[in-house]
């Protein structure tokens, strides 16, 4: 894909420009928002998209916990005696103490930094996952509407057709030209017209609606601008397919619980080294301290010292690490299921993907076809068919066949728009699928970059 554009910071803080002016107003027409803007008030408004930062949020926070444990930690402590103490109580009185401890050595605890950084990983690859989806749903919904406008249209200049072809039937009928059958298969078409244009009108509102629940913006206030909608390009399965987000987070998900696995299992065999300091301020107050030593206690007292945790027989962190391995055993079965799951939907996609490309090929052509055939019409409307009137000639053209060639005409451009549409959802779906949905976001918004997001 080829850029046309420079992204600029002025260019960046237009989606939110648009997203407050069309807030603020809400009884303002419907105005043109480009296709790449409404991807990007998408990705800014979007709940999973939040949730996806929350949890990138929380695994940043558990990485700096798993690691801030080697960093001493400082604590402070006070109190002073309510009442005055009777007899040995078995500890120094102090009226104030600090202590510092950290560790200083424990292979477990690797292990369990090693997971906080995997499951970092696993929740940025989340999280671009969930942008990339929210980017293909604004997408498809943006492209249908589009369609739906145009095909909208198209069944408004049908019904102006039909309308005629119900005059031109009620007249000939009228004259006895024509049963009144055919009177009645042109108020049929009419009809149908009718309920196809309803039938779009309520899904433009739907999709309308989509789109305000995606964006953010109200409801009928984005009017789709189809010169903004870059060319789909034509992938197929052959495409060398790129690490897929959501299944990339599955798998880093499932070498993170297995370290965190492996951590709990040496933590039962394998010793830890620990430093602490600490520091007392003793007191006399409200106490007889004094009388139970053969020195007066000082005030100021200083320890320091390095644990030994060597572990001989703990049963919850046994139980702990089984369950900590039977975790890391799930999360690995997902992450193989989700990479199989991904592999058939891209067989499927690029299986329909053919189809769908052969079936708008017919639709198009179908298309040119009611177009040749109503330029025809009109010509031999206009210069009459060249057969002359004599015996065995083929009749004249009527206004009725005109009517017909038109509403057949604006028909199969519908179909078109139809097999056209189908046709860029599954190619959006495999360019997803395949792990090439970047390409198609850099295509709307020059200069973006999974890792800007």
């Amino acid at each position: 894909m080829q850029v046309k554009r420079t992204d600029t910071p002025r260019r960046a803080w237009m989606p939110l420009t648009l997203a407050v002016a069309l807030t603020a107003a809400p009884g303002l027409l419907a105005a043109q928002v480009s296709l790449g803007t409404v991807v990007d008030l998408a990705q800014r408004n979007s709940t999973m998209v939040r949730l996806a930062q929350a949890d990138v949020h929380k695994a940043q926070a558990n990485l700096s916990e798993s690691r801030d444990v080697i960093v001493p930690s400082v604590l402070f402590e006070t109190g002073l005696p309510a009442f005055p103490e009777v007899g040995f109580t078995g500890t120094p009185p102090s009226i104030w103490g600090a202590t510092v401890q950290s560790l200083i050595f424990g292979i477990p605890q690797k292990r369990y930094i090693d997971a906080a950084h995997l499951g970092l990983k696993a929740a940025l690859a989340k999280m671009h996952d969930s942008q990339e989806q929210v980017a293909l749903d604004a997408s498809t919904a943006y492209i249908e509407m589009d369609t739906v406008n145009r095909e909208l249209e198209a069944v408004q200049e049908q019904q102006t057709y039909a309308s005629r072809l119900v005059d031109i039937e009620q007249e000939r009928a009228e004259a006895g030209v024509d049963p009144l059958s055919e009177v009645l298969q042109a108020r049929l078409t009419a009809a149908q017209i009718k309920l196809r244009r309803i039938q779009l009108e309520a899904r433009a509102h739907t999709l309308a609606t989509q789109l305000a629940s995606l964006t953010g913006l109200p409801v009928g206030s984005i009017t789709p601008d189809h010169a903004s909608i870059p060319e789909i390009p034509k992938v197929t399965g052959d495409l060398p397919a790129h690490s897929l987000a959501g299944v990339g987070s599955a798998e880093f998900l499932a070498r993170s619980k297995q370290m965190q696995a492996k951590g709990d299992r040496q933590l039962n065999y394998l010793p830890q080294l620990s430093f602490i300091a600490q520091y007392n301020r003793n007191t006399t107050l409200l106490n007889d301290v004094n009388s139970y030593f053969a020195k007066p206690l000082p005030a100021n007292n200083f320890s320091t010292g390095i644990s030994i945790q060597l572990p001989i027989l703990d049963m919850w962190h046994r139980a702990k690490a089984r369950e900590s391995s039977a975790d890391a055993l799930r999360a690995t079965v997902e992450a193989e299921e989700a990479r199989r799951q991904n592999e058939v939907q891209v067989a499927e996609l690029t299986g329909s993907l053919r189809e769908l490309d052969a079936q708008a090929e017919i639709a198009s052509l179908k298309q040119q076809i009611a177009g040749e055939q109503l330029r025809t019409a009109l010509v031999q409307l206009k210069l009459g068919n060249g057969a002359g009137s004599g015996p065995g000639a083929p009749p004249q053209l009527s206004p009725k066949a005109e009517q017909l060639a038109r509403i057949d005409e604006r028909q199969k451009y519908q179909d078109a728009l139809d097999a056209s549409l189908e046709l860029a959802k599954a190619r959006l779906d495999l360019l997803r699928a395949l792990g090439h949905m970047d390409d198609w976001l850099r295509e709307l918004r020059p200069g973006y970059s999974a890792s800007s997001k």
